[in-house]
Order: structure tokens, then C-alpha cells, then sequence
């Protein structure tokens, strides 16, 4: 026994012995929380959360005269990613070796022509994952981007600093460019819209490619007009409406390997659908089987993916393919800049770009061929009235600068929900809804190729329901058991079931009511329900006495 063991069972019986302990541990916490909260306060009161490289601003495009309308974009403010020239200044992909090894840009990229010529005002260039090789958001050289939303957190990448300008009410909205998930996961880590739009839609010239299979132009908002109203003038769509039957389906196996509980995701879209007109009811589907039956090249890719829970084998066959694809265009892209110049890289990019640069090539065929069997088979589950729904992240943000860094699995896990877009080069859409646990939870809507139009409608359409029910949710009586894999029929029920031990036999029969809506086979259900009723004296409705 050491010596201040012994000397504590010594004195055991003395009051004043644990007041001193008492106080000295009150202390300890005082001081820990002390020091969190000057942290938290020293992040969140750094210029602009991080989020820019340099400050410009580059005015747009003169407006026309009246009586034309005025541009679309007129009075918004934009940064753009890293990785997008404008004339007189570097592009710098997020390294200052990159930076100090190429010359300023002789003409503005296209995409932010395109949004000058609009109407918006661009006010910088934001940090970005070292050439675009990492998810997490992190930048060694010009420090990370603060999430507004969880400051101890990674904001996600590679647009991180995109994300956080918009996320911190920096600007309208930002662009960035999306290759493995690289606008859709900082837009769930910082609880913000984000769109990657139909491989090909938006042009890439004038742009730094990663990856010319999976490189897209996304962008980001706060607010789902602005996101439609970006779209609209990048797409060059007009405003013909277009009616026709929405038909949702819940890819249930990555609802299963999510953390949030289905009745803060499934259940709010469901009931917000619900309560529109031209939506079909929603289907539901096990994605990874449904993908193993019909893009039969990844079968010789599911060896590799081991340890995964859910029965998600076949999607992280798919990932593993969506990042090899990357490897093998990036090397192509960069291998001669790497080899010569040798940058100097953070630990975690270094490893993707050595891993990048050593792939061999041979397979490269096949990576296509999986690629086009993906997107024929996305194209025919969706047709031109589906939209797949799934969680963008299956888990929260990593907690900023991890000791031990970051899991493999982890990684692997946050790219899942991303290959389906990226190798079937559907567009897709991520939608904040609320927060769980203190962290934002964000789904995706996943519409074919070239349905850009029909999603970005969509999404504008049904915000205003889906905000109702996740208020909804959010002011519920938290229940007495969750599980993010219970059915939200059962979730329901014990709803009830809380409401009911609370004596609030009104509440508790609606939910019941509700349940019965969602199945209406369960007997336990109707059993609860008029339990309820008898409480509050209206058998006599229920059997017609």
C-alpha cells in the first residue's frame, strides 16, 4: 500500500479529512472546467473560426438595366475552397510547397465566373484538407477551421473552411468541391446544407482535378432558398415547374449503422412526407444487398471488408473501390509534382498520398467497370421519380487533434454513405435536421444522374414540414429506452408508454394512434391504445355503446 493509501486508512474516521479531500477534488474540477472553457473561448474568438487562407473581394458583374429582372444571386456573398483559380492570385490546394511551386492564375476559374456573372460577391479563398486527401478537415500549415457547432470537433473536409464560412454566418453560401464526401461531410459535421451535384453538370476548368471519376463542384448554405438559388444559376436551370410523384426509400441498413435513433431521422421525413401532397408512401430496402445482387464486378472486392458490423460488406467493398479509384487518378494527376518536389505533408495525408502514389494500376479497368455497373444500377432502383434517403455520416465528428489519431475503421465507416453518389455520379443532397446529443444530425437524399433540378425542388419543398417535425421531436418528453436500431413504431409506442405512466392519457393515445399508422399488425398497439381510452372514459366511443 503506498503512503498516502495508508495514511487515509489511517485517519479514515476524520471528518476533517474528508472535507479536505472534498475540497481538493472540487478544486481539481473547478480547474479542468476552467481551463475548457478558456479553450473553448480562445477557438471560438479566433478571426473568422479559421475558416479563410486570404481575405479579397472580387465585386460581380455589372447589373443589368432595368426593367430587367435582377440577377439571381444579387447581394450574396461567397468564399470559395482552395482549389479554384482566380486571376492575379495562387492557387494553393491546401500546401504552402504547392503554393510556392505554381504561379498566379492567368484567368478565373468557371464556377466562380459563373457565380460573379450572378450577382454574388466573392470574399476569399478558405482552408481545405491538404490536397484534398482527408475528410477530417485538418490543415497543419494554416491551421484547422473551428465548428461553430462543436469547436472541440473537427469540422470535416476536405472544404472545411467552406463549411465553417458558412456555418458561422461568414457568407451566404460557399463552394467547394466534392470528390469521396468532401462537401457532404463537413456539411453534417457542421449542420449546414450541402449539394453535389450529377457528375459533370457543373464545370471543372479552372479547378485543380484530384480525381476526374469523382471530382464534382458542390456548394453550401444555411438556408435551403439559397442552396436552390445557387444550384439553379451553376445548372443553369430555369423555373418551369415540373410536377410529378415523389417516391422516397429508406436504405434501412445504414439507417441501422448510424447513431442517431430512427425516430430523429426516419420518422421526422416520414411524418413531414405525410403531411405534403405528391409524395408516394416510402419504400424501404436492404442497399447492400440490393448492390451485391446487381453490380456483380465488386464481388471479387469483398474479401477485403472484414469486421463490419450491419451487413455492410458489399457498401464497403464499394468504398474500398471509390478510394482505390481515387489513388489511381491522383497518381496520375500528381505523381510527378509529389516525386520532385516532396511537400511537406501532415502524417495522416502523407500516408493517402504515399498510398496514392505506390498504387499499382493494373485493375484500374476493373474500378471502371465497377463505377459504370453502380451507376446503371443506382439509375434503375431510382428511376426518374425515386430519391434514396440515408444518413450522410454514420457517426458523429472525431474530436479535434486525437492523440492517437484516428481510427481506420472510423474512416472507413464516414466514407459508406458517400461511395453511392460518387460511384454511381448521382447528385445528392445533405439536410440538417436538429441535433442528437449535442451533435448535428444530417441526412441525404439521393436522386439519378442528371435530376439535379428535381432534388433541389424537392428539398425547398419539403423543409418546412421536416423543421416542424424535428421540433417536433426536439420538445418531446425524452423516452424512458432508446435504440438507434428500433423501429419507429416501437419508439412510438414507448412514447406512449411514458406518456401514460405520466397519467397523460390524451398524449398517450395519440402516440399509440400513430404507432398503429406505422403497423397496423402489432395487437400490443390497439391493446395500449384503449387502455388509454378507457383512463380517460371513452370506451363507449370505441365499441359504439
Amino acid at each position: 500500500m503506498t503512503k498516502p493509501l495508508a495514511l487515509i486508512k489511517e485517519h479514515a474516521s476524520n471528518p476533517k479529512l474528508w472535507v479536505v479531500i472534498g475540497v481538493t477534488v472540487a478544486g481539481i474540477v473547478v480547474l479542468a472546467e476552467t481551463r475548457r472553457r478558456r479553450r473553448k473561448a480562445m477557438l471560438m474568438n479566433r478571426e473568422d473560426f479559421g475558416a479563410f487562407v486570404e481575405r479579397f473581394q472580387i465585386l460581380p458583374f455589372p447589373q443589368p438595366p432595368p426593367p430587367a429582372a435582377k440577377q439571381s444571386l444579387s447581394g450574396l456573398t461567397f468564399a470559395i475552397k482552395d482549389i479554384f483559380d482566380v486571376k492575379g492570385y495562387v492557387t494553393g490546394f491546401g500546401n504552402p510547397d504547392w503554393r510556392r511551386t505554381h504561379d498566379v492564375a492567368e484567368k478565373m476559374g468557371m464556377v466562380v465566373t459563373a457565380l460573379l456573372k450572378n450577382g454574388a460577391t466573392c470574399v476569399g479563398k478558405t482552408v481545405m484538407d491538404e490536397l484534398g486527401m482527408g475528410i477530417t478537415g485538418e490543415n497543419m500549415h494554416y491551421g484547422t477551421p473551428i465548428n461553430p457547432q462543436m469547436p472541440s470537433f473537427v469540422p470535416g473536409g476536405s472544404s472545411s473552411g467552406s463549411a465553417v464560412a458558412v456555418a458561422a454566418e461568414l457568407v451566404d453560401f460557399a463552394v467547394g468541391t466534392d470528390t469521396i464526401g468532401c462537401i457532404r461531410i463537413p456539411a453534417a459535421f457542421c449542420g449546414i446544407f450541402g449539394f453535389r451535384p450529377s457528375h459533370g453538370t457543373v464545370s471543372m476548368i479552372g479547378t485543380i482535378p484530384n480525381s476526374q471519376s469523382l471530382d464534382t463542384i458542390g456548394w453550401l448554405a444555411r438556408d435551403p432558398s439559397v442552396l436552390h438559388r445557387v444550384g439553379y444559376a451553376l445548372l443553369q436551370l430555369n423555373n418551369v415547374e415540373t410536377r410529378r410523384a415523389r417516391r422516397l426509400i429508406f436504405a434501412d441498413d445504414l439507417f441501422q449503422l448510424s447513431k442517431v435513433p430512427k425516430h430523429k431521422s426516419e420518422y421526422v421525413i416520414s411524418k413531414a412526407i405525410g403531411n405534403l401532397s405528391g409524395y408516394q408512401p416510402p419504400k424501404h430496402i436492404n442497399l447492400d444487398q440490393y448492390i451485391a445482387s446487381n453490380v456483380p464486378s465488386l464481388k471479387g472486392f469483398r474479401g477485403e471488408s472484414t469486421n463490419l458490423e450491419n451487413g455492410t460488406s458489399t457498401l464497403k467493398a464499394l468504398s474500398s473501390v471509390m478510394v482505390s479509384l481515387q489513388r489511381c487518378e491522383f497518381k496520375t494527376n500528381h505523381e510527378e509534382w509529389v516525386k520532385s518536389v516532396k511537400p511537406k505533408l501532415a502524417p495522416d495525408v502523407s500516408n493517402h498520398v504515399v498510398a496514392a502514389i505506390n498504387t499499382k494500376q493494373e485493375n484500374v479497368k476493373t474500378l471502371y467497370k465497377i463505377r459504370t455497373e453502380t451507376q446503371a444500377c443506382v439509375q434503375s432502383l431510382l428511376k426518374d421519380d425515386g430519391m434514396l434517403v440515408i444518413p450522410t455520416v454514420a457517426d458523429p465528428p472525431f474530436r479535434l487533434n486525437a492523440k492517437k489519431g484516428y481510427p481506420a475503421e472510423a474512416h472507413d465507416r464516414a466514407l459508406i454513405p458517400s461511395s453511392i453518389a460518387s460511384m454511381s455520379a448521382c447528385c445528392q443532397v445533405t439536410v440538417p435536421l436538429g441535433k442528437h446529443d449535442g451533435c448535428p444530425i444530417s441526412v441525404s437524399f439521393i436522386s439519378y444522374h442528371g435530376a439535379d433540378k428535381f432534388l433541389l425542388d424537392t428539398v425547398l419543398d419539403m423543409y418546412t414540414s421536416l423543421q416542424e417535425q424535428v421540433e417536433i421531436v426536439s420538445n418531446s418528453a425524452p423516452l424512458p429506452y432508446t435504440n438507434g436500431n428500433m423501429d419507429a413504431s416501437e419508439l412510438l409506442k414507448e412514447k406512449g408508454n411514458a406518456a401514460f405512466k405520466g397519467k397523460q392519457w390524451n398524449k398517450a393515445a395519440n402516440y399509440y394512434t400513430e404507432a398503429i399508422k406505422l403497423n397496423g399488425k402489432n395487437a400490443t398497439y390497439y391493446c395500449n391504445r384503449a387502455a388509454a381510452y378507457l383512463e380517460l372514459g371513452w370506451f363507449d366511443i370505441l365499441t359504439g355503446f
